[in-house]
């Protein structure tokens, strides 16, 4: 009898621990296959870093097509886990911006001379659907015989377009940045109305912001910024609207 029991005892200590294996065996087969099933996202582009033409500069180097075209080499620094680029070239004096793929970090690009442009690069992957934009610079491509060029358009600042501001609002102060490739910049003429052709509001400001402007609630209002330099020259910026709610 103390046999059979010493038996039995042996026998169950041998059975839990081939369950205790066995249970083993299966967690780790069923952790191995859930491994594979977690997704493994692709490592996403990065952003590229512009190198020429440069920001806010008078660009004279490229190839003369014309004496109205120039071929300019546009170049950047490669970003990590990108195959390809997207070139956006935006022609500030008409507003239209043209857009071209490349699959290194350099692209030869026709242009118009005495005009003035901003760009920027987009990086791109096959593998990702993600994308990395760098900041944009504007530059200005020499003309024939042109001695002083006009301003950058302004970029407006704020409040940006289409933006929303609330009823109790009472005073907006309008904000923009002015540059130019000859540093003669002599002041700005800022529009500003309720119609989409805004009558001037504040000529030759010195500073690029004009504060304190007062402004009604359920009322949508444009502006403008028209830049001016010593000799003459002006450029004009987008028209801007933002609406102060009821």
């Amino acid at each position: 009898m103390r046999k059979k029991k010493m038996f039995t005892k042996l026998l169950s200590t041998k059975m839990k621990k081939s369950c205790s294996i066995l249970l083993a065996v299966f967690l780790f087969a069923c952790g191995k296959g859930g491994d594979k099933l977690k997704p493994v996202s692709p490592p996403e582009p990065s952003k590229a870093n512009l190198i020429f033409p440069s920001e806010n500069a008078l660009c004279t180097s490229g190839t003369v097509v014309s004496d109205k075209e120039t071929t300019i080499n546009f170049s950047w620094s490669a970003a990590a886990n990108a195959d390809s680029y997207e070139v956006l070239l935006k022609n500030l004096l008409t507003g239209v911006t043209a857009k071209q793929t490349a699959q290194s970090n350099q692209l030869a690009l026709t242009v118009l001379r005495n005009t003035p442009y901003s760009w920027s690069v987009i990086s791109k992957s096959q593998k990702s659907t993600a994308t990395a934009e760098t900041l944009s610079w504007k530059f200005y491509v020499a003309g024939v015989g042109i001695i002083n060029y006009s301003p950058f358009p302004a970029a407006l600042v704020a409040p940006i377009f289409g933006k929303h501001l609330g009823s109790t609002t009472s005073f907006v102060d309008l904000q923009w940045i002015g540059n130019d490739v000859d540093n003669d910049i002599d002041g700005y003429d800022v529009y500003f109305g309720i119609t989409s052709k805004p009558a001037l509001l504040k000529s030759n400001n010195l500073a690029m912001n004009l504060s304190s402007v007062p402004v009604s609630k359920g009322t949508t209002y444009y502006w403008k910024v028209i830049t001016k330099d010593k000799t003459g020259n002006a450029s004009e910026s987008g028209l801007f609207q933002f609406t102060v709610d009821q």
